[in-house]
């Protein structure tokens, strides 16, 4: 028998071997350092142990076995250990069954035990648990003598990405033991009902859960996957008093009305992409959150975001993300977005005005999924300008832009205390797109000082009346550790280092790695266009070696 799947020793032939050698060859007793007497310096010192050298360390000495034992057996990416620590001829095929070929002695039992109560956490895979390890895992719950409860009483973190027949069923209720806290799922298109109703037991099995995420792998039918899921999960979560953190679907209006109840509530991700409720307006609405941290939603078009604020009498929350995407969109190209999708981003920001606590909102996202010849204008956006302390604004994909440097300085007077502002990097140069310039971006400094990260697309082609020498006319900003132009328009890349070394002086570099991801990296000029940001970099490190040897140099005078 080994101690786990990475071939550990059996430490009582270990013990034995060790006394045969002292009583052969008779030395002074060794004494231990004073510091290995302490327990949180042996735990630490398991903890930074590489994980196939933890049996080794385990059977060192009695003071490292349990906290080695802990650290091996703490997080389990796998099932197999547990199977491995049996004896190889415990099992057997019988007519492509597997079966036990003896009863298991309580000495066996209780060494199994003693390793998977030190068990927190357990990740399982379609990979990480094959019918190799399901099956013998399977016969031994048949038999176990104690309660599956006794398995893992002190496994915290269950996250499950496989199948969900019946054969991983009795593991799966293993698992749902009181002391867990953290659960995600993700169902696959082939649960059936005995999986599924092990999960439906949820809300009794792992009363004191904080943090649930339930997700379904994509597939052509998940209407229909959804609405034969849905019974088995709804249930279970509204009996979960104690969460903090939830993702899931559209999983019907009782969760929705049980997670509003929950005071401890702080996290709240919705996937609404498959759900057809939110297409028309709502008949109904519900209390709203008094104190979310963060709310993030997902739906297939921003009509139907609206439909889902509008159900809620207020949204008290610090952070709020919205995406726009569709299953069914693969291609940055796609016309799935129409224009009147992109006309209503206006009327959705006014009904986030309405609905949402203007001095606790702090960061607000909206991402919208590329679509082609769509134009929308800073007008459209001006709603945002009612919350006074957004501290990040980042706004992708709503189609070109349109916002001159008057425009972009009058939006950021709202927002003083702005550390990250992102503005689509991506524009379709048409001739008809305004976009702002250097001017417009050395006011934006002097609108908001604390900026750390900035991502826009400006013309650096319209520089004249900035002195090279000062381009910000004394101010400059020193936090910025972002900074991203996108596909700015670029002739010059001298003229261009120099206005962002004297605007960002301990910046060392534009951010470039927009150009390796759609739709930026199928572009017509990219090679030339990066050709020449990589040039505007290599001055901008120069510049800053320049600066730091003359750092050196004033400081070597002193």
């Amino acid at each position: 028998m080994t101690t786990c799947a990475q071939s550990a020793p059996d430490f009582s032939d270990g013990l034995l071997s060790m006394t045969e050698q002292s009583n052969l060859n008779p030395s002074p007793p060794l004494v231990m350092h004073p510091a290995l007497t302490n327990l949180e310096v042996i735990c630490t010192i398991s903890s930074y142990t590489q994980h196939g050298s933890l049996p080794a360390l385990a059977s060192t000495c009695r003071a490292f076995k349990h906290p080695a034992l802990n650290a091996l057996w703490r997080d389990l990416q796998s099932v197999e250990p547990l199977v491995k620590c049996l004896p190889s001829d415990l099992f057997s095929t019988d007519q492509g069954r597997v079966v036990l070929q003896k009863p298991i002695d309580s000495k066996l039992w209780d060494t199994l035990f003693e390793y998977s109560s030190r068990v927190h956490s357990i990740t399982v895979t379609q990979k990480s648990i094959p019918s190799a390890v399901i099956e013998p895992l399977s016969v031994l719950i048949l038999s176990s003598p104690s309660t599956t409860a006794s398995w893992f009483p002190n496994l915290h973190k269950l996250t499950w990405h496989a199948d969900g027949t019946h054969i991983f069923a009795p593991f799966l209720r293993m698992t749902l033991v009181p002391s867990m806290l953290v659960l995600h799922v993700e169902i696959s298109p082939t649960s059936d009902s005995t999986f599924l109703s092990v999960l439906s037991s949820l809300g009794t099995l792992c009363p004191y859960l904080q943090n649930v995420t339930m997700s379904i792998q994509r597939q052509s039918d998940n209407f229909k996957l959804l609405h034969q899921i849905s019974p088995f999960i709804a249930r279970p979560i509204s009996q979960l008093h104690h969460l903090h953190t939830l993702s899931i679907w559209d999983a019907g209006r009782e969760i929705t009305e049980h997670v509003m109840k929950i005071r401890a509530m702080q996290s709240l991700s919705l996937d609404l992409r498959t759900s057809s409720a939110w297409k028309e307006k709502p008949r109904f609405q519900f209390p709203g959150f008094d104190d979310l941290t963060w709310f993030s939603l997902s739906t297939e078009t921003i009509e139907h975001a609206s439909n889902v604020f509008r159900s809620l009498q207020i949204v008290k929350c610090k952070k709020i993300k919205v995406g726009i995407t569709s299953h069914r969109e693969t291609d940055w190209l796609s016309e799935f977005f129409s224009e009147n999708e992109i006309a209503t981003i206006s009327q959705f920001l006014t009904i986030l005005k309405e609905r949402c606590d203007h001095d606790k909102l702090e960061c607000f996202s909206l991402r919208i999924g590329y679509s082609k010849g769509l134009r929308t204008k800073w007008g459209d956006f001006t709603s945002l300008r009612a919350f006074p302390n957004l501290t990040h604004l980042l706004i992708e994909g709503a189609g070109n832009i349109s916002i001159s440097d008057e425009t972009l300085c009058q939006l950021a007077r709202a927002w003083p205390k702005l550390k990250a502002l992102k503005i689509s990097s991506f524009i379709v140069t048409d001739g008809t797109t305004e976009v702002p310039t250097f001017h417009g971006l050395i006011n934006l400094l002097w609108c908001c000082p604390a900026l750390t990260k900035l991502a826009l697309v400006i013309d650096t082609t319209k520089s004249h009346g900035i002195d090279l020498k000062c381009p910000g006319g004394g101010r400059c900003n020193k936090r910025l550790e972002f900074f991203t132009l996108g596909n700015s328009r670029i002739s010059g890349p001298v003229n261009v280092a120099l206005i962002i070394s004297g605007l960002f002086p301990y910046l060392k570099e534009v951010d470039l790695s927009c150009w390796e991801r759609p739709p930026m990296n199928t572009t017509a000029n990219r090679k030339a266009d990066m050709g020449k940001w990589a040039t505007v970099n290599m001055m901008l490190r120069g510049f800053s070696v320049a600066k730091e040897r003359s750092i050196e140099t004033w400081s070597d005078c002193l």
